[in-house]
């Protein structure tokens, strides 16, 4: 008898423990501890650090770099950009016209801009300063 409820007890225990494991969904279901962020131009969950446009940090006064990445619409009118610092999980940047320069909206305080970079790569410059290549 005494067996029994010991593991009723573990069962129970267990089944609650696991309701409450990974239980950090945001507003759009991406579970933040499995490593996945909301894409507004994807419209789904997604891991930064899986995307194939992926640019390192140019210069850090911390003891760690971060990285970033860009996901582009696919008219290539819009590229998302996911900033590790901010309030914002990830800022949307347009291209006007013919332009390959994609530049946020006069909506957000810092003025970041989309960019070529050398033959094949992109970077990222916030108040005309280079901050990912």
């Amino acid at each position: 008898m005494r067996k029994t409820v010991l593991l009723s007890a573990l069962f129970l225990g267990s089944l609650a423990f696991a309701q409450t494991v990974g239980g950090d969904k945001d507003v759009h279901g991406c579970k933040g501890s499995a490593g996945y962020t909301y894409s507004q131009i994807k419209n789904d969950c997604l891991r930064v650090f899986e995307q194939k446009i992926k640019l390192n940090e140019v210069k850090s006064d911390k003891s760690y770099t971060s990285m970033t990445a860009v996901i582009f619409s696919k008219d290539m009118k819009q590229a998302e950009i996911f900033i590790p610092a901010g309030n914002a999980k990830s800022i949307i940047l347009a291209r006007s016209g013919k332009s390959k320069i994609w530049k946020s909206g006069k909506h957000i305080k810092e003025n970041y801009v989309l960019e070529p970079y050398k033959k094949t790569g992109y970077q990222i410059k916030k108040d005309n300063v280079v901050i990912y290549h």
